[in-house]
This record gives C-alpha cells, structure tokens and sequence, in this order.
C-alpha cells in the first residue's frame, strides 16, 4: 500500500502543474485584464470596478489622472489606453507584475505556490488566504450538510427501494426521486423563498447570511438554533436533488448483491432475512456508495453553490470563484483553482483508500497506476 500511496502522490505533481499550465496559458489569451478594468474605471467606461479598486495593493492608482503628465496619445496593447501616460500603464504593469516574461510569471507563480504564498487579491485589500479562509465557514457548512442529509435520506432509501423492488413503494419514490432531480435547485430556492420567507406566504426563515447579527450576543443553544435555522432554507434547495444518484446506486448495488450465490446460501442455511441483507449483502453493496463520500463532500462545494449562495446572500468560495473571474482578480483565480485542484487529487487518494478500509480483500499494490 506504500507503494501505490507513493506513485499516486508523485503522479499529483505532472497533474497539477499541468491544470495551472492550461489555465494559466488560456488566461493570456482571455480578453480584458486587471490593466484594461483599472483604464476602464479611468476612462468611465467600467463602474462594476471602481468599488475594487479603492484601498487594493494598488491603491497608487487614484494618484494619476488620465492624461495627467500631458502626454500625447500612446501606442499601446491595452484597449482604450490613448491618451494616458506611458510611465502609467508601465507602472499599472509593475504593479501587476505583467512587466515580467509569460513564462517568468508563471514559474515565479509556481514557486510561491509551493510555499501556499498565495499573494494578495488586486482589488481587495486583503491576502487571497485570508479571504479564501473568510469564506470558507460557508462552503464548508453547505458541503458539510448537505452530503449528510443526501446519505442519511439516500441510504435508507435506496435499500429500501432494493427490498422492495418492483413495488407500489419502488414505483412511487422512483418518480419523486426523478422529479426532484429535474428540478433546477434554484429554482426550488425561489420558491421556498416566496414560501417560506417573506416572498408573499409565510416569514418563518431568514433571507440571508449564515448567522443573525446578534449571533455573537447568544447563547451556546440560541447560536446552534439560529446557525441551523439560516441552513434550512438552501440545504434543502441544493438536496432536492443531491440524493438521487447515491439512491439509485445504492438500490441497483443492493440489487446485484442479492442476486448472488452466496445470499441464496444464506437464505437456505435458515438465516433470517435481516441477518442476510445487514450481515452479508450491506458490506458488500455499500462499498461503492461509501467509498464515494470523500469526492461527493468535495463536490457539493460547487453543485449549484454559486447560485443558491447569490439567492441567499451567502458569501462563500462559490460566489468568491465567480466573482474573481469577472473581475479578472486573478491571484484569487489561480489560488482557488490551485486549492481546490490539490483538494480534487487528494480526495481522490482518500477515496481509493476508503475501498480498503472498508473490504480489506482489495489491494492496490499490484494494480498499475
């Protein structure tokens, strides 16, 4: 098991460099950039970015007016640059770093990485760490309950659906079980919020954020209560239909196990049939289906976040993500994708590590990476 623990890790460095290689060459060839939204804003044209731009590292900015030196227009890479200074937009460069080589760039930005220095945001006033930590509690606590409540509903159901296959039972919750799953999670979120938040119904949950503002004013119990009662809303928006997979891999699972040899053994041996199906088939059935909660924890961070975030008003990596993109903020850009590219190959180790822990037959050293 050392052994294919060491390949898999050593096969995460090509993998990694190679998902910032792409992206980091795909972003030189983007249009726009911090340049162009910072001569935008100058020019009067870009007002989505004068709210960013105040106190960020570069804060300089606002020192130099366009076409404060008197300069004549410029020849110049950078869309709507005449008529500012040259010194202006070198020293935006500077500031940036763009003054550098591509390639310099990008090794330079390899190297702090590797340290997880991740620089700071450049229209933010705030290291990208700290901001990703910042918003972390959110994403956390909707990936967090999310896949919770999807297993604690899937499971049960799934073998429920197995047992009583072909059914009345088996029938009914299939179609509940599809219609949920077509059903847009954001759309469901408005209607809960029309509902059961203030739309035009009922006023019994909160709009937005994670806590109350007097969350720090309450209780142990009170703090837990208001915690859940902020959830409640876009958890079962985004589980709507977050358990149907895990459902319907776990009945065809329990399905296929059932059917074997050794159940019929079983049952002919006089052993009860709840003994048969949790002391024999629930091993082996839910060995695919547990073995996958790593990545499924991983990928409710971004299943629907960005818009069940923007609906509730909660300020998570989703919406961080989404934001930096159009902003063009790209040490947020390329740390999010670092983080949650390193996160990906990880949990995809401690996935394969799960099938051994769970059946111990299976081994890993002598399959090839």
């Amino acid at each position: 098991m050392g052994a294919y623990i060491a390949r898999r890790v050593l096969l995460m460095i090509p993998t990694l460099l190679g998902i910032m290689l792409v992206s980091f060459a795909i972003i030189q060839f983007a249009p726009g950039g911090p340049i162009e939204r910072i001569i935008a804003q100058l020019q009067g044209t870009d007002v989505s970015a004068i709210g960013r731009v105040g106190g960020s590292s570069g804060g300089d900015f606002g020192a130099q007016a366009p076409g404060s030196a008197g300069a004549d227009a410029v020849n110049s890479q950078y869309r709507g640059a005449q008529g500012l200074d040259p010194e202006f937009i070198k020293e935006l460069e500077k500031q940036f770093g763009f003054d550098k080589p591509v390639h310099e760039r990008f090794l330079l930005m390899l190297g702090n990485y590797l340290r997880f220095d991740f620089g700071e945001s450049y229209f933010r006033d705030i290291s990208v760490i700290d901001l990703i930590k910042e918003k972390m509690p959110v994403s956390i606590s909707l990936g967090l309950w999310l896949t919770f409540l999807s297993y604690a509903i899937s499971i049960p159901l799934g073998i429920s659906k197995a047992v009583r296959d072909g059914s009345s039972f088996d029938t009914w919750t299939s179609a509940i079980v599809i219609i949920g799953y077509a059903i847009p999670g954001f759309l469901f979120a408005v209607l809960l919020i029309v509902l059961f938040a203030g739309g035009s119904f009922l006023d019994w949950f909160p709009l937005r954020g994670l806590t109350s503002d007097n969350w720090a004013e309450l209780s142990w119990p009170a703090r837990l209560v208001d915690y859940f009662w902020h959830l409640a809303l876009p958890i079962t928006a985004m589980a709507l239909g977050a358990f149907a997979t895990t459902t319907l891999l776990t009945k065809n699972s329990f399905l296929d196990e059932i059917r074997k040899q050794y159940v019929i053994t079983a049952r002919m041996k006089g052993l009860t049939e709840r003994r048969v199906l949790y002391g024999h088939v629930f091993r082996n059935a839910m060995l695919i289906v547990i073995a996958g909660f790593p990545g499924a924890f991983i990928s409710s961070f971004f299943t629907g976040a960005l818009l069940i975030e923007t609906i509730f008003s909660l300020d998570g990596l989703g919406l961080l993500s989404f934001e930096s993109i159009v902003n063009r903020d790209y040490p947020v850009v390329f740390a999010t994708l670092y983080i949650f590219s390193l996160m990906g190959l990880i949990v995809n180790l401690i996935s394969d590590l799960t099938y051994t822990w769970i059946d111990p037959r299976i081994d890993f050293e002598s399959r090839e990476v």
